[in-house]
């Protein structure tokens, strides 16, 4: 049996932006452990290396990880791809009641890690204040029943940085399923305005704008919250991209009507297939933490590309057991950038995300989400 030791060593870092040489070589380590693991444990993962040029000599001599053959996320919506510690563990989805859904499996050992770099990224910037009570506005469905749709799981756990207050969802479940609740969220954002509690609003941006837009229309004043409330977005407009906006025009309105600094607005980039965080820093760049590695793919000929170019986002991480999903090749396209181009001082790359590649029928959770937006 492959040992994962590298694997523990990687996932375990503290500083979640850390690099140095010393941080390279134990992810290729990790890597190659990760990769020799699902050789010995995912049925038809070797044989498919194979196919691809590669068996174990080759592997083992493989310092440049972005060779590694990826998977496409989108085979995850057709496709249940497992190890054996993945057949009988937490399953996860990829969108609502409609659409297309990725299935991913993920055993204990891979959900700790994917948390656990969570839990880093939330100390490193200050966000873990276990003495603090807040109250959450949830940008995500109200649950019933089981938790297994990938971003309300997310959310759900982020609330576990600091202790639970009161909940408002803003997708409620009217029995039949969920629907966006504008003047239920105002009215939530009013009340917390008046406890005086820090505010946590996790989720879907798309919803947060729309009850902004609302509170406009009806001529509603600006409120006033805790300067210590967090803003921790996810999820694209997809429907709805006729009227997305900037991010930084949803964090000045933030800041305009809500009372919310900008260094407290941040957006977060990650998927079911790839729940690897990728959290925007003070200058609202997405870096990647020291237990991934992105790369670009030209859109024609899938050949990695240098810094500055558009293609395709290559995500690697050696974290997960329960899926061969350590090589993904997500469905945006994006430009990665070196980490002096953008002055918050991590040192990790960074990438600019540019929207969702081709014009297929594929669809996420953003996408099921926005359509409960009603244009009434």
């Amino acid at each position: 049996m492959t040992s994962l030791a590298y694997v523990d060593a990687l996932c375990a870092l503290e500083h979640p932006y850390r690099a140095d040489d010393a941080c390279d070589r134990l992810f290729d380590a990790a890597m190659l452990e990760l990769t020799l693991y699902h050789c010995e444990n995912t049925p038809g993962y070797y044989p498919w290396l194979k196919a691809g040029g590669f068996d174990v000599q080759k592997l083992e001599k493989l310092n440049d990880w972005s060779h590694l053959p990826p998977i496409f996320a989108n085979y995850f919506k057709h496709q249940l791809l497992l190890s054996t510690s993945g057949r009988d563990a937490l399953e996860l989805t990829s969108s609502g009641t409609t659409g297309q859904k990725s299935r991913m499996r993920y055993d204990a050992r891979s959900i700790s890690a994917a948390q656990n770099m969570v839990e880093r990224i939330f100390e490193y910037y200050g966000w873990n204040t276990p003495q603090q009570p807040c109250n959450y506005l949830l940008l995500s469905y109200e649950p019933a029943g089981a938790i297994t749709l990938g971003t309300a799981y997310t959310d759900q756990y982020l609330c576990k940085y600091a202790p639970v207050a009161q909940v408002c969802y803003a997708l409620r479940h009217n029995g039949r399923g969920n629907e966006f609740d504008p003047f239920g969220v105002i009215r939530a954002l009013q009340e917390f305005a008046e406890q005086g509690l820090p505010v946590r609003m996790l989720g879907f941006p798309a919803f947060l704008w729309f009850a902004l837009e609302r509170m406009r229309e009806m001529g509603l004043p600006p409120i006033q919250l805790h300067p210590e409330s967090l803003v921790f977005l996810g999820g694209g407009w997809k429907t709805h991209v006729d009227k997305e906006i900037p991010r930084s025009l949803l964090y000045q309105r933030l800041g305009e009507q809500l009372g919310i600094p900008d260094e407290r607005c941040r957006d977060g980039y990650g998927s079911v297939e790839h729940p690897v965080p990728y959290v925007e820093c003070q200058n609202h760049h997405f870096h990647v933490p020291v237990y991934a590695r992105a790369y670009i793919r030209d859109t024609a000929n899938m050949a990695v590309q240098s810094y500055g170019k558009p293609g395709f986002l290559h995500l690697i991480s050696p974290y997960i057991t329960s899926s061969p999903a350590h090589s993904i090749v997500v469905n945006d396209l994006a430009v990665l950038h070196p980490a002096a181009e953008c002055g918050c001082g991590l040192a990790t790359d960074w990438f600019e995300l540019l929207g969702r590649a081709g014009t297929s029928k594929s669809r996420s959770c953003a996408i099921a989400a926005s359509e409960l937006i009603k244009e009434s």
